[in-house]
């Protein structure tokens, strides 16, 4: 039976997708925060990797979100996702208020039967 889950954020352009779930059963032994996930999709190279979240802050118009990977600053139409290693900067539109793509819902629903791992591997190409 496939996990059920929410779409909290979804932020996208030509070549990255960001994500914000929120499953609506977590395990039993989980903590609070486990179940919420924040996934990074690269779709050139196909690669999905969970950011590791660090912490947040937020106003009137903005929100910010501190990965293990990097920084996420966003409005309710856009964003901004600075990586951490190598400080590209990627502008992103905020399409939370959207229903997901079909292809995103197969990207989450891969990543969510295999929670356990760091995905670093392709899942799907060409969304």
């Amino acid at each position: 039976m496939p996990t059920e889950y929410k779409v909290i954020y979804l932020f996208e352009n030509p070549d990255l997708i960001i994500i914000k779930i929120k499953l609506a059963q977590p395990s039993p032994m989980a903590n609070s925060w486990d179940a919420f996930h924040w996934l990074y999709f690269d779709k050139l190279s196909g690669s999905l990797v969970k950011l590791w979240f660090h912490s947040s802050d937020s106003s009137t118009a903005i929100e910010e979100r501190y990965f293990e990977q990097g920084y996420l600053k966003f409005s309710k139409t856009e964003a901004m996702f600075i990586e951490k290693f190598n400080s590209s900067q990627h502008k992103l539109i905020n399409y939370s208020a959207r229903r997901v793509s079909p292809d995103v819902e197969t990207l989450i629903e891969g990543y969510l039967r295999t929670p356990d791992i760091q995905h670093d591997t392709p899942l799907i190409k060409d969304i």
